[in-house]
């Protein structure tokens, strides 16, 4: 996989947690900084619900524009789209 060092920002959404409290001792010990949500504890909350997430985890790779591109790739599918995406954003320049 490309590394995506001197291209873009690189943004990651993680649910760590179902609940708050854990949520937050997880991300200090692991120092997430990133920004992060708080969902309700299921995939029935408002942001699950708004982009139509039904199981944890769920992937979503955007583009340099922030268009959603990919969804639930992983492994080698992840390592393709993201190297497409780098390509493509190095290509427009």
């Amino acid at each position: 996989m490309t590394s995506l060092s001197g291209y873009v920002p690189a943004r990651a959404v993680a649910r760590k947690a179902s609940c708050r409290e854990v949520l937050k001792k997880v991300m200090e010990k692991e120092n997430i900084t990133w920004r992060s949500f708080w969902n309700g504890g299921s995939t029935s909350g408002p942001i699950s619900t708004k982009w139509d997430v039904h199981s944890w985890p769920t992937i979503y790779v955007l583009d340099h524009t922030g268009v959603v591109r990919y969804k639930n790739v992983r492994g080698e599918r992840m390592d393709e789209a993201v190297d497409a995406l780098l390509k493509e954003l190095k290509e427009s320049k």
